[in-house]
């Protein structure tokens, strides 16, 4: 059976929500059950955390934490579970630490080689990826084609392969590709080789991830290569760029990073987080589970990893602004290669330029606009400008420059206004082609 290798997950935002959101409400703890817990931790932590040495100096600080009170207000396993992974991240330095309460998932996992428990968790995980679409938020044509794709998590590829192969063979035709992580809090590494793969070649061995990770108690090596076959086109000299911000997690950042290392990404945005670790969930005792980290990735040319300092971006931008920064520099890059690029980009350059920094808006000369023109008419409400014609088609219309104004839906043609003498004297069409249709003002 093949191994599946433990999901590297966000702390979700953080160990209070998720040691308070599994059986909210359960019975208090005695000092004897909280002492039984602590040493039963501290068992897990020194059969599987990667660093032995650190889970050396955790187990007495925890300890110290019991004999000074220290978890004496936490009456419900609840919140002892939130303080112990408060203390464990805090010890540690490492934000993959998570204790929870969960005496069902602990009983199924005890229970793994049991073939009727092993299906139903299966089913269970299926139904929950298949309502979120496996993690593909979207998937999209820019203007300028430019594939485009958003996604929360990399699922598990053994169920999410046709979805992912269908984004990918969707984004086949492009001429760049920007592949949005700001959002991604990780998941299965095998997702992150399948989707990596599509950018390298198969007629040559490349290594993407090297690591290795302890399974109770054992040291295992793996390393993860191209793979040499996937459904549809591989995109071997296509631009690629990547979107990372500070929520970008694990196997985003693992992604990310080794995209870069590898020379095949440019990465826009923001430092990610800093979980390099690969994690896995380990019972503790009959209720408790601690979610540990129990390898090391290297990349491929290093051999190094991010842990704690994160992924730094090529160009440092606000993340907000990630994407249509991408965007205009994946369209300035590719004018570089085609006059009709060039001419696609200077087109589109006033629209790009608008969405990765907002124009200072000319009040003055918004309310010169209201009025009735030959076909067409500009009212304005609740702040928005609307362009209306032959008494029912309406679109909106965004300002873009002084006197230029994008049209809602559309991107072959704007609005200008010709201003004479400080006043409105026409609308005017601008298509693409250069081409102008004018509109008189009539009021």
């Amino acid at each position: 059976m093949r191994y599946r290798w433990p999901q590297l997950q966000m702390l979700m935002v953080l160990p209070l929500v998720c040691a308070s959101t599994a059986f909210a409400g359960t019975s208090g703890m005695s000092s004897e059950e909280k002492a039984a817990t602590i040493t039963a931790l501290n068992n897990t932590l020194k059969a599987n955390y990667v660093f032995p040495d650190i889970a050396m100096k955790i187990a007495p600080v925890l300890q110290e934490h019991l004999k000074k009170g220290d978890y004496d207000l936490a009456t419900t396993k609840e919140a002892f579970a939130a303080k112990l992974t408060e203390d464990l991240v805090k010890t540690s330095g490492d934000l993959h630490f998570v204790v929870g309460v969960d005496p069902e998932w602990v009983a199924e996992a005890r229970a793994n080689d049991n073939p009727a428990i092993e299906s139903k968790m299966e089913k269970e995980e299926l139904a929950g990826l298949e309502e979120s679409n496996f993690g593909f938020d979207e998937v999209r044509r820019l203007n300028g084609n430019i594939g485009y794709i958003r996604f929360n998590y990399f699922a598990n590829p053994e169920l999410a392969h046709d979805v992912a192969a269908s984004v990918m063979r969707f984004v086949g035709n492009t001429d760049a590709v920007i592949i949005d992580l700001r959002y991604n809090n990780g998941g299965y590494l095998e997702m992150a080789q399948f989707l990596a793969s599509y950018f390298f070649s198969a007629k040559k061995d490349q290594l993407i991830f090297d690591y290795y990770y302890n399974e109770d108690g054992k040291r295992i090596e793996r390393g993860q290569w191209v793979l040499p076959a996937l459904p549809g086109k591989r995109m071997v000299d296509k631009p690629i760029y990547i979107l990372t911000s500070t929520t970008s997690f694990s196997s985003a950042e693992w992604f990310s990073y080794a995209m870069k290392k590898l020379g095949r990404a440019t990465l826009i945005g923001e430092r990610t987080a800093g979980g390099a670790h690969p994690v896995d969930r380990k019972p503790v005792n009959d209720d408790f589970f601690v979610q540990v980290p129990i390898g090391q990735i290297r990349d491929p040319v290093d051999h190094g990893d991010f842990e704690g300092a994160g992924v730094q971006p090529d160009i440092a931008t606000p993340s907000i602004r990630a994407l249509p920064l991408a965007h205009k520099l994946a369209l300035e890059n590719l004018a570089k290669t085609s006059d009709a690029k060039r001419a696609e980009f200077t087109w589109l350059l006033p629209v790009l330029t608008a969405n990765i920094q907002r124009p200072a808006v000319d009040m003055g000369m918004i309310q010169k606009a209201i009025g009735k023109y030959q076909g067409r008419e500009i009212v304005r409400e609740n702040g928005t400008l609307f362009c209306i014609w032959r008494n029912r088609f309406r679109v909106a219309l965004e300002p873009i420059g002084s006197n230029l104004f994008a049209v809602e839906g559309v991107s072959d043609f704007r609005y200008r206004l010709n201003v004479q003498r400080g006043k409105v004297a026409s609308l005017e069409r601008v298509n693409k082609d250069g081409s102008i249709q004018a509109y008189k003002r009539l009021d």
